[in-house]
C-alpha cells in the first residue's frame, strides 16, 4: 500500500488499483479501480483539489438512485404528519419514481428535470407543481449530505400552483344549497360559508367547541382520514389554525337547533353524525352536497368553495386583511389577500354608490328665492372647483 499526504492507494489481487481517502470522518473509496498507480494517484490529486475549492462530490452520487435516496430519506422525516407521509408517498409513487427514479443521483441533470417536469406540467400542473417541490426538496438535502455540488432542480417557477379562479355562490344560492340538504346536515353550509371552516374543522367540531352564550366557535381540532379510510384527529398545522370565532348573528338559531337535535349530550359529542349517531365521513357528507349542489344547478361547486365565498364576502364588508387571516385560520397574509376581489352582491351596491355621486339637481334657496344647484361630483370636489 503507498500511503500520500491525502488518501492511499494499494493493489488488489486482480491486479489493478484502488484509491480511498477520508473526507467528513468517512472513509470513501473511488468508484472504480485504476490500471496504474498513477491513475489511482492522479484521482486522489483531483478529488483533494475539489474538496479545497468546495467543488467535491461523494462516490456515493455515481452508484444511488434516486429511487433509493428518496426512499431513506422519507423514512429520515420523522417530524412529517401521517397525511403528508402519504402525499409524498402518492407524488414519488406515481409522478416522480416510475420517470427518475432509476437515474442516479449524478445523472440527474437540469435538463432531465426540466423535460420531466414539463411532461408532467401538460397532464396535470398542480399536481407537477407540488412533486417538483418535493422533488426539489430532496436535492437539497442531497446537496448537504455531499452527494451533489448543486440541485439539478432549475425550472423557473417549477414549484408554484397556478389553480384557477374558484367559483363563488350569491347569497340566494346559499339560501338554496343549506335548504336543499337534508336537515341534519343544513347546519355544514351556513358554518362553511359564514364562518369560514374547512372540511376537517366542521368534521372534528364537538359540542364543547360551541360556545352559546358567547356565540364564538373554538377551532381545537379538525378530523381528515388517510387513504385507506382511516380516521385522524389533529390540532391545526400552525397556531394561525387555532382559533376562536364570532357567530353571525343570523345563523346562532340555526346552531342550537342543531345541537338539540342531533348532537350528543356528552361535551366531547361531534357535532356532525349520520343517521345511526357515527360521527359523519367525508363520503357520506359529499354525497349529500352533490345532491344538493346539483338541485340548485351549480355543480362547480366544491365544498371548499363555501369558505372561499364566505372569506369572499367577509372582504366586501370592508375586514382588514389582519381581519381575514384570524378568520381563515390563515399564517400568511398573501393566502388571505386572495378573497379580497369583487363579488356579484357586492358589485351591485357599489353600482348604487356610484348613482349617489350624479343625484338630480338640488333645490336650493337663495334669498328667498329657490335656485337649481346641482351636487357637484367627486372630481369637481377633488380639483376644487
Amino acid at each position: 500500500m503507498t500511503r500520500r499526504h491525502f488518501g492511499s492507494v494499494r493493489k488488489r489481487s486482480s491486479g489493478r488499483w484502488q484509491a480511498t481517502y477520508w473526507h467528513d470522518a468517512r472513509l470513501h473509496s473511488a468508484p472504480q479501480t485504476f490500471a496504474t498507480k498513477s491513475d489511482a494517484l492522479a484521482y486522489l490529486s483531483i478529488v483533494e483539489a475539489d474538496i479545497h475549492r468546495g467543488a467535491w462530490i461523494g462516490p456515493r452520487a455515481g452508484k444511488v438512485t434516486l429511487r433509493d435516496y428518496s426512499a431513506e430519506w422519507l423514512a429520515r422525516r420523522p417530524d412529517l404528519a401521517v397525511r403528508t407521509v402519504e402525499l409524498y408517498r402518492y407524488l414519488l409513487d406515481d409522478h416522480i419514481v416510475p420517470e427518475l427514479g432509476s437515474s442516479t443521483l449524478a445523472a440527474l441533470a437540469p435538463s432531465k428535470i426540466r423535460g420531466w417536469h414539463a411532461k408532467a406540467a401538460q397532464a396535470h400542473p398542480s399536481t407537477a407543481a407540488k412533486a417538483y417541490r418535493l422533488l426539489s426538496s430532496i436535492m437539497r438535502t442531497a446537496v448537504t449530505d455531499g452527494l451533489l455540488l448543486a440541485s439539478p432542480c432549475k425550472v423557473t417557477g417549477g414549484g408554484t400552483e397556478r389553480a384557477g379562479e374558484r367559483p363563488i355562490a350569491t347569497l340566494a344560492e346559499i339560501d338554496a344549497l343549506a335548504a336543499a340538504m337534508s336537515e341534519r346536515f343544513r347546519l355544514i353550509v351556513l358554518l362553511a360559508t359564514w364562518c369560514q371552516l374547512r372540511r376537517g374543522e366542521l368534521l372534528g367540531l364537538r359540542r364543547r367547541d360551541i360556545d352559546g352564550l358567547q356565540t364564538t366557535v373554538n377551532i381545537e381540532q379538525s378530523r381528515t382520514f388517510t387513504r385507506d379510510g382511516r380516521s385522524l384527529v389533529k390540532e391545526p398545522k400552525s397556531p394561525a389554525g387555532r382559533r376562536t370565532l364570532a357567530v353571525p348573528p343570523h345563523v346562532v338559531d340555526s346552531i342550537n337547533d342543531h345541537l338539540a337535535r342531533f348532537t350528543g349530550a356528552d361535551p366531547s359529542a361531534f357535532v356532525f353524525t349520520g343517521t345511526t349517531g357515527v360521527p359523519l365521513t367525508p363520503g357520506v357528507l359529499q354525497k349529500a352536497w352533490k345532491k344538493a349542489r346539483e338541485s340548485v344547478g351549480r355543480t362547480d361547486l366544491h365544498l371548499h368553495d363555501l369558505r372561499h365565498t364566505g372569506l369572499t364576502l367577509a372582504a366586501a364588508t370592508g375586514a382588514t386583511t389582519a381581519e381575514l387571516m384570524h378568520r381563515a385560520g390563515h399564517a400568511s397574509a398573501d393566502a388571505a389577500l386572495r378573497y379580497q376581489h369583487a363579488t356579484k352582491d357586492r358589485d351591485r351596491v357599489l353600482a348604487e354608490a356610484l348613482t349617489e355621486l350624479i343625484k338630480p339637481a338640488e333645490i336650493v334657496p337663495i334669498d328667498g328665492k329657490s335656485a337649481s344647484r346641482a351636487r357637484p361630483n367627486r372630481a369637481q370636489v377633488s380639483s376644487g372647483e
